[in-house]
Parts: C-alpha cells; sequence; structure tokens
C-alpha cells in the first residue's frame, strides 16, 4: 500500500508517520507514506497556495493550479485508487471505511487549509470526501494521519498477530469487552474468575456479553438505540 499526502505543513506530521506502527509497516515494505509540501508546486515566487474568494467572502482558499499540479505529478507515475479530500463534511471516518480503504493499493490524502478550497478541485479531482468528526480543525493534517494509522494497522503483516487488528473496537459495530493481564490478584482487584478458567466457549460467551453491555452503556446509538 502507498498514501501520498498533500500538505502546506509536513512537518506538522512526519514524526507521527515514522514512529509506531506506521514506521513498522515501512519497514516491512508493506507500505509507503509519502509527504508532499504544496507550495512545491506552486507558480508564485512567494510559494503561495490561497487566495481570496471570489465573492467578498471572509478567509483565504487554496488555489486550483497547485493542487492539481501535484495531483497530476502523481499520478503520472502511478494509478490511484483513491483521492480523498480530508473535509469536516465529508462521510464520516469508521472502521468499516478504514477495512474498505485497507484493501487499495494507492490514496492520496489532500489536506484541508485556511477557509477549505476551490470547489472545482473537489468536482474534478477529489474522488471522495472523509471526516474524522463534526469539528473543525486548523487543516487536515490530523485526520490525515488519523486515517493513515487507522488503514495502514489493518494491512496484513503489519501487527504481528492479525487477529488482534479484527477483534478491535467497532469491528462489529460493538464496543470491546474489558481486556485484563498479570497479576490476577492485584489489591483486591481481583480479574474475572471466568478469564482464568481455561474454558474457550465461555470465555467467548463472557466477551460477547461484556462488549453487548458496555455499547448498550456507553454508546447506544451504535446499536440502533
Amino acid at each position: 500500500m502507498r498514501i501520498d499526502i498533500i500538505t502546506v505543513l509536513p512537518e506538522m506530521i512526519e514524526g507521527f508517520c515514522h514512529e509506531s506502527i506506521l514506521a513498522r509497516a515501512q519497514k516491512k515494505g508493506l507500505a509507503e507514506i509519502h509527504l508532499h509540501n504544496l507550495r512545491d508546486y506552486s507558480t508564485d515566487k512567494w510559494r503561495r497556495v490561497d487566495d481570496y474568494p471570489y465573492g467578498g467572502f471572509a478567509g483565504m482558499v487554496m488555489q486550483c493550479e497547485p493542487i492539481d499540479r501535484c495531483i497530476a505529478a502523481l499520478k503520472a507515475e502511478r494509478e490511484y485508487d483513491e483521492v480523498i479530500f480530508t473535509s469536516p463534511d465529508g462521510e464520516r471516518f469508521d472502521q468499516h471505511v478504514a477495512n474498505d480503504l485497507s484493501l487499495k493499493g494507492n490514496l492520496i490524502f489532500l489536506c484541508g487549509h485556511y477557509k477549505g478550497i476551490d470547489q472545482r478541485v473537489r468536482d474534478h479531482l477529489i474522488t471522495r470526501e472523509i471526516s474524522i468528526g463534526d469539528y473543525v480543525l486548523t487543516g487536515g493534517e490530523l485526520a490525515a494521519a488519523v486515517m493513515a494509522d487507522a488503514i495502514v494497522r489493518l494491512v496484513p503483516g503489519v501487527i504481528g498477530d492479525e487477529q488482534s487488528a479484527f477483534s478491535d473496537c467497532f469491528q462489529d459495530d460493538m464496543l470491546a469487552a474489558p481486556i485484563y493481564t498479570r497479576p490476577a490478584d492485584y489489591k483486591g482487584w481481583r480479574v474475572p474468575d471466568i478469564l482464568l478458567s481455561g474454558n474457550e466457549a465461555k470465555i467467548k460467551a463472557w466477551e460477547m456479553d461484556q462488549a453487548l453491555e458496555r455499547t448498550r452503556r456507553l454508546r447506544p446509538d451504535l446499536l440502533g438505540e
């Protein structure tokens, strides 16, 4: 898998992309993450990539030309499955979307900034708009980093125990059951006896019951309640 992130602030997420799971995936050759400074594609002597909006609206808008030049340069080298714009009014990012994108080969993330981007970019260059939540960030860099992390960890071989990724919260539209580790008794705080029983069938049933109870209590919206 290859992910190209187009941004005006590559330094903001450069460190993030070379740590933990993302670093492991790249070292194993299972994923590539490349950051592209949009200013490198500006024809302005000041490397500007924004301008005032038509109509007298407030704020600054990302221009068409540098975005088009950057995407065109990337597409000249390879095909991409999706060109994704990180936008607060896009579809909501969740585990199902992460699963879907993890099956793709090459992705481009365009990080929004300023007041937004010229609508013509959205009309002609973007294939998918995705939001990580109903709030506005200074830019789309954090959203792109969040999505890259959630997607790459699902690529087969990235996580040593692949079943671990598919038992995470939200994979089956429920929260995960509580988990425990050694010691079995700490300050009188005991691990549930069922987890120490060795009875796999009963443990699985306990996990399902606990997941359902936690979801109903903490996120009833996932159950449509």
